[in-house]
């Protein structure tokens, strides 16, 4: 049995520099993951969206690598999002199941798409932990504008939000080649068979598009409240022209009064 740990340890890791600094044998490697090779099954993954991912690796040395990499990495969490996945060689048949998938030969390029794919699960729930609070977010605007009939935030803060939201949907974007399957997987059957298999067991696909379609809601909630604080500001600049013409005129009136 062999068991697979992966880790979003950070927003990003910088691939260049870490390869620089960790003289182990790589595998495969460009300019967004490096696949390393440590001993017989024995393996790590480092993927620049922040993921670290482990094949049947000491819970000790996990810990140092993770200070090893610590220099390199973005923004680190002070708690990693991990999941844990379990690998069966020498199966009669590949079979997938809730937390573990049956194999009939631990080929390398296998075992490097199986810890690729638990890598992108870990990086879709921290997309969707995201999502869901910028959700809850835009959630408590609307009750508020749904009870008082007004936004109670400012100028500021909705710019701030603007940002976070743009910045997740930005690192989306940026790294949206992770839930695609890799090209080994086009052009071997097997793997590609044992690939669906795992996106399937991931439920993939449909926690993306589940992040996407959050995402468009948040957009459509800031495009609401933009329009709203602009006509606000606006009706506020209306009444600041009348109060100054009002001054004015009081001005004028007086001046004749008194002349």
């Amino acid at each position: 049995m062999l068991n697979v740990s992966s880790y979003q340890i950070a927003d990003s890791i910088d691939i260049k520099q870490l390869k620089a600094a960790f003289k182990a044998e790589i595998h495969y490697g460009d300019s967004d993951e490096l696949f390393y090779k440590l001993g017989p099954e024995v393996f790590i993954y480092v993927f620049k969206y922040g993921v670290v991912c482990f094949l049947n690796y000491d819970v000790v040395k996990i810990l140092e690598f993770f200070q090893l990499i610590a220099p390199y990495c973005k923004n680190p969490f002070e708690e990693k999002l991990s999941e844990e996945f379990e690998i069966e060689t020498n199966a009669k048949e590949n079979k997938f199941g809730y937390n573990r998938v049956e194999i009939i030969n631990s080929d390398i390029e296998i075992l490097r798409l199986v810890m690729l794919n638990v890598s992108q699960s870990v990086a879709l729930d921290y997309y969707s932990d995201q999502t869901n609070k910028l959700l809850e977010e835009a959630n408590h605007h609307t009750q508020m504008l749904e009870k008082k009939g007004k936004l109670a935030i400012s100028g500021k803060n909705l710019k701030k939000y603007i940002g976070r939201t743009l910045n997740l949907k930005n690192r989306i974007a940026e790294n949206l080649y992770i839930f695609d399957s890799p090209p080994e997987a086009w052009e071997d059957e097997n793997l590609n068979k044992i690939d669906i298999g795992l996106k399937r067991t991931f439920d993939l696909q449909e926690r993306f598009r589940n992040v996407q379609e959050g995402l468009q809601i948040v957009k459509e909630n800031l495009e609401l409240f933009k329009d709203i604080l602009q006509y606000t500001n606006s009706n506020l600049l209306e009444w600041i022209i009348i109060a100054l013409i009002f001054v004015e005129v009081i001005n004028l009136f007086f001046d004749k009064l008194f002349r």
